[in-house]
């Protein structure tokens, strides 16, 4: 399980992700973080994404990280 730590050192406001508010089985809700991560009183990290008010537990959020260009030789 991330800590809302780790997923601010990787992951700086403004990442692209794909957000699940509810359950995995619906559409994700494609959007960019716009508040570092953070975590609950009972321990559970959440961040804020743009598009949804309130915090989305960090198990319910799957970044997308630009792949680098391939060279080509």
């Amino acid at each position: 399980m991330t800590t809302a730590r780790e997923f601010n050192d990787r992951h700086p406001v403004g990442t692209p992700v794909a957000a699940f508010p509810i359950t995995r089985d619906e559409p994700p809700l494609l959007t960019t973080t716009r508040t570092p991560a953070w975590e609950l009183g009972h321990g559970t990290a959440v961040v804020s994404v743009h598009g949804y008010a309130g915090g989305i537990a960090l198990t319910h959020i799957d970044t997308h990280t630009p792949e680098p260009p391939h060279s080509t030789p």
